[in-house]
């Protein structure tokens, strides 16, 4: 009896397997060449604008604080809601999922989460606070994944689909090793499979060529095998469809585009939008690549209302855009959709200049 409550507390908290349920799912996102579907047809479907082919895109946004929290308590008051002087990871995710309904209806297929968040602060040099959905040895922590759980369902719902990061720089080295990031890798993986999801892309790491990862696997020369191990996991005939992205103005190199089903770019850093457009040239043309996906999945150029701006880049080439806005108001609420407390609706002029085009461009994303 003994050893077999042993077991029983090693083996739960890894992807408590013993609370998932599969339910019902609505999304259903497939690839077919460069293409992705949802439910068997090509996402908008039939839809041009201004001479741009948008049929198969998958147009997103970057809203990876959606199951923050911060550990460190010398840290954790920094995040405070200026309404009642106290964070809220709860509040955080409630907000958001009530703002979800109202991005799908502009047209927005899909959003980036991270199990590890993105700064706070938008771009920070150290990074003290401690936001990991996952335990040092690589087990999950469960307050996370139950909030993942609701914003996952909710998506489903409302035909959406989720980019899900598993790792970020700056919080990678609260795991213990590589071996602690294979088995994080393995039981998110799993945990998403027993669920029965099927509106979930993974992203193993956030700019995995950036040189502050602590660990060997989740750098250019390695990551391919987390990409690999994810495609290589399976629930009844189906696996996640899986791979990781660059940091702004890079080009995926041969080992990640090989392997991976879709390929993911980042414009961060990048003005010029013809950059934007060469990029996803460059990318086709990256030894070892066939007809798959292109994503911008980060990008904080803007100029909305300009007939050329990275958003318009992008399509031009049939790849999807992707709008990162960190924006900090200094106090209280921040506009942006990375910096915590996040004001989660389209509350900004910025975030208004960005829906409308999306809109006009998707016809608010009609079937």
């Amino acid at each position: 009896m003994k050893l077999l409550l042993a077991l029983l507390l090693i083996l739960v908290p890894v992807g408590f397997a013993a609370e998932s349920t599969k339910r019902a799912t609505h999304t259903a996102l497939s690839i077919a060449g460069d293409e992705f579907h949802i439910n068997g047809k090509p996402t908008y479907a039939g839809r041009t604008w201004n001479g741009h082919k948008i049929q198969g895109l998958l147009l997103n946004a970057r809203v990876v604080q959606g199951i923050f929290d911060d550990r460190n308590t010398n840290t954790v008051a920094r995040w405070a809601y200026p309404d009642t002087g106290r964070w809220d990871a709860e509040r955080n995710t409630r907000e958001f999922i009530a703002a979800m309904p109202e991005w799908r209806r502009h047209g927005l297929l899909a959003f980036t989460l991270n199990l590890q968040g993105g700064s706070p602060e938008g771009y920070s040099k150290a990074q003290p606070w401690h936001n990991s959905a996952f335990a040092a040895d690589g087990s999950l922590r469960t307050d996370y994944f139950a909030r993942l759980e609701r914003i996952l369902n909710r998506a489903d719902e409302l035909g959406m689909v989720v980019i899900l990061g598993y790792f970020y720089f700056g919080q990678d080295e609260r795991l213990a090793d590589d071996t602690a990031v294979v088995h994080a890798t393995d039981n998110a993986t799993k945990w998403l499979l027993d669920h029965g999801w099927q509106n979930v892309l993974v992203e193993i790491n956030n700019e995995c060529n950036v040189n502050r990862y602590d660990h060997a696997i989740l750098r250019p020369n390695r990551v391919h095998e987390l990409i690999e191990r994810v495609q290589g996991t399976r629930r009844d005939g189906r696996r996640l469809p899986a791979g990781t992205s660059y940091g702004g103005g890079k080009v995926p190199e041969e080992k990640v585009v090989r392997v991976s089903d879709f390929l993911l770019l980042h414009g961060n850093g990048v003005s010029d939008p013809k950059r934007i457009a060469e990029m996803v040239r460059q990318t086709r043309a990256v030894p070892g690549y066939t007809p798959k996906p292109i994503l911008f999945n980060e990008d904080d150029h803007f100029h909305f209302d300009q007939p050329t701006n990275n958003f318009v880049a992008a399509i031009s080439e049939h790849a999807s855009w992707g709008y990162f806005d960190y924006r900090m108001r200094g106090e209280g609420f921040n506009d942006g959709f990375q910096s915590v407390p996040v004001n989660w609706g389209i509350s900004s002029d910025r975030k208004q200049a960005f829906f409308q085009l999306l809109h006009d461009i998707t016809d608010g994303g009609k079937p």
